[in-house]
């Protein structure tokens, strides 16, 4: 499994990590974690504040066919994916020609500043484009029971984790909420391309 993602401050970085932990828990599987890599100027980028010493390295788009099964990570901007990740998937023309992700499992996680900033939007506007690809596409279930908490202010979406970062002085990191329903994605993402790989290998 391939855990994918752009961060800018540090949110989706975190859950990033977190879904890799998940992925590791099922027996077998194998996870690499990478960026995509930055387009804001590296000066500009400092003075917002972005974190530029993240340690997972930065992605080719010809290294995803590489994997059974993708999990990508994106904050929002304007309820859509970042353009990182938008660039890093339009460079992925050779892998669609050729169907090479025809089959292959998609997941999909993100932030946003606010509660209702386009956290949906975002993961099923992703969809699209792994659609295109002709992958299958694999959420959040509700037996991650805490989608439906009430207990605080927090993200979780069917279609995939999510995070609620705030802004100015309630700005905050991923809630230990947030970052389990990131755990059980990857865990559920691992155990479903475990189980179709198993099966194609079963048939020959």
């Amino acid at each position: 499994i391939l855990v994918l993602y752009y961060s800018s401050y540090g949110h989706i970085e975190q859950m990033a990590q977190a879904q890799a932990e998940g992925v590791a828990r099922i027996a077998g599987a194998r996870v690499t974690v990478k960026r995509v890599p930055e387009l804001v100027p590296a000066d500009l980028a400092k003075a917002s504040g972005f974190r530029l010493d993240q340690s997972p390295p930065i992605a080719e788009p010809e290294e995803l066919e590489k994997y059974d099964g993708l999990i990508f990570g994106t904050p929002t901007r304007f309820g859509n994916m970042a353009s990182q990740m938008r660039n890093f998937l339009d460079r992925t023309g050779a892998l669609w020609m050729r169907h090479a992700l025809v089959g292959k499992v998609g997941s999909v996680f993100c932030s946003t500043a606010s509660q209702h900033g386009g956290q949906e939007t975002t993961i099923t506007s992703f969809h699209t484009t792994l659609l295109h690809f002709g992958m299958i596409i694999v959420g959040l279930p509700y037996t991650f029971t805490d989608l439906a908490t009430m207990r605080e202010v927090t993200g979780g979406t069917p279609y995939g984790a999510s995070c609620v970062t705030g802004a100015g002085s309630e700005l905050r990191m991923p809630s230990a909420l947030e970052l389990d329903m990131c755990r059980y994605q990857g865990e559920h993402v691992a155990r479903i391309t475990s189980d179709l790989v198993s099966g194609r290998a079963s048939r020959g």
